[in-house]
């Protein structure tokens, strides 16, 4: 019989009742609407009931809305649950219109309904979770606490819980064989409560149901006693692994047949989430292109015609996984470099023309590139794609550089709105450029992508260190 257990992902544990609500509240909702409004009932509105209930799910996995959100704000919660929605009734309108069939609908019906569901699916998630703190503010369903070993990530892990009253977690004690002279001397606030062996005894005893034993990775051999002296208890124990002392990418679990494995470096672009990223960028590409091909057509004219050489330049970039791209520009320099070796433009730069640095100071160059996100080889969010000589430069200079190719290169991104656009012409501003193109890929989540799109319309356009 084998010994080896499984790791499964810290899903929220009503998660089977949390779907079940959100798809009773979604058709629910919309059958009260139609028969609210007498609208004689036909097989469309169940085609939409289904599709938006099924859509529901799958842009909610990827959101992670049925995540555990002990920890996090009611606030954050709420966002994340309505933006999944918002996606999907957003969607259902497109697909009706493209499909030519929203005249068979009430819009009455369609827009009760769409924001009917946004309310109460948002509604019952609040009332539930103010249901659960409660109950625990008042000391039931708590469970006693105590922290094995005394560093970084124990401490961390006692804020958390002081913090959160409504995890349910009371915290008691730390518990560690080093004296109290050297954890005092590293760490002026924190008593030991006992040495392990004596965490073991009390224990057993009932004193404490959850054990979380935050000692480094090295103490393997520590580790496997203190498991194996908990086994003779009915704790619950938790491993709090040092993993903050790594610089990870997209951390997560996954299986190679079964065998389980952490991935340190990995994209989070995968799976279904590859698919409704896809989505998001055809069907924002579409709508783009729509509204720009006239000024497009205008900017190509004035490349054209006050300037010798091709209207659109199409520079060599690395892409996903550090493959060669071509990405489309509006040309708006005389000289067009592409080679090993490339010259920032700077401030004053004699190569850019009159037109050009209009079309940069606005990023209207950069318009083209939608079309490199139709073709696949962009996203419209995503670390800004370098010239091939400065990924061969500083990814020496850099440590993890080269990273940030685990993810498409985008049009905008989280380092050109947190100011991080336009010239690097020091070291200092591509590591800064580079740590928030990993922020992003750890953090990504569609709610993110579409989080930069707006914030880009307000500040990512233009930039003072746009030359």
């Amino acid at each position: 019989m084998t010994k080896q257990g499984l790791i499964r992902s810290n899903e929220n544990s009503f998660g089977v009742l949390y779907r079940v609500i959100d798809l009773s509240i979604i058709l629910m909702t919309l059958f009260v609407c139609v028969i609210g409004y007498e609208i004689t009932p036909h097989i469309g509105y169940l085609t939409a009931g289904l599709i938006a209930s099924m859509s529901y799910l799958l842009v909610a996995e990827s959101l992670e809305v049925y995540r555990s959100w002990r920890a996090a704000t009611a606030l954050r919660m709420i966002t994340v649950t309505s933006s999944a929605w918002v996606l999907v009734a957003t969607g259902l309108i497109v697909l009706a219109f493209f499909a030519k069939v929203s005249e068979d609908f009430s819009r009455l019906v369609m827009g009760t309904w769409m924001v009917g569901a946004l309310v109460f699916l948002s509604t019952w998630r609040l009332i539930f979770r103010l249901f659960l703190k409660e109950i625990r503010l008042r000391g039931y369903n708590t469970r006693r606490v105590a922290i094995v070993g005394v560093n970084e990530a124990a401490i961390e892990m006692r804020k958390q819980i002081d913090r959160s009253p409504e995890l349910g977690y009371q915290f008691w004690g730390f518990f560690d064989d080093r004296c109290d002279e050297r954890i005092m001397a590293e760490y002026d606030d924190v008593e030991l409560m006992g040495t392990i062996d004596e965490l073991i005894h009390l224990t057993q005893s009932g004193k404490f149901e959850v054990i979380f034993i935050a000692l480094p990775l090295k103490a393997q051999v520590r580790i496997a006693e203190i498991l194996e002296k908990c086994g003779d208890t009915t704790a619950s124990v938790h491993l709090i692994p040092d993993f903050f002392t790594y610089n990870l990418l997209h951390a997560r679990l996954s299986e190679v047949g079964h065998m389980q494995t952490l991935s340190v470096y990995d994209s989070p672009i995968f799976g279904i989430n590859d698919v409704l990223k896809r989505m998001f960028d055809i069907i924002f590409s579409l709508a783009v292109l729509t509204v720009i091909a006239i000024p497009m057509l205008v900017i190509a004219g004035a490349v054209k015609f006050t300037s010798k050489g091709p209207v659109v330049f199409k520079q060599i970039r690395y892409g996903l996984d550090g493959r060669r791209i071509e990405v489309w520009k509006f040309r708006s320099m005389t000289t067009m470099d592409n080679g090993d070796k490339v010259m920032q433009a700077i401030k004053g730069d004699a190569r850019i023309t009159p037109v050009g640095a209009f079309i940069r100071k606005t990023s209207l160059d950069e318009l083209p590139q939608f079309i490199n996100v139709l073709q696949g080889s962009m996203s419209v969010v995503g670390p800004r794609p370098h010239a091939v000589a400065h990924n061969e430069e500083y990814r020496k200079l850099i440590p993890y550089y080269m990273l940030r190719h685990k993810v498409k290169p985008g049009i905008t991104g989280w380092a050109q709105i947190n100011g991080y656009r336009g010239e690097t012409d020091t070291l200092d501003k591509m590591e800064g450029r580079v740590e928030y193109d990993l922020d992003y890929i750890r953090n990504w989540s569609l709610w993110m992508d579409v989080k930069i799109v707006v914030l880009t319309f307000f500040k990512g356009f233009v930039g003072k260190h746009v030359h």
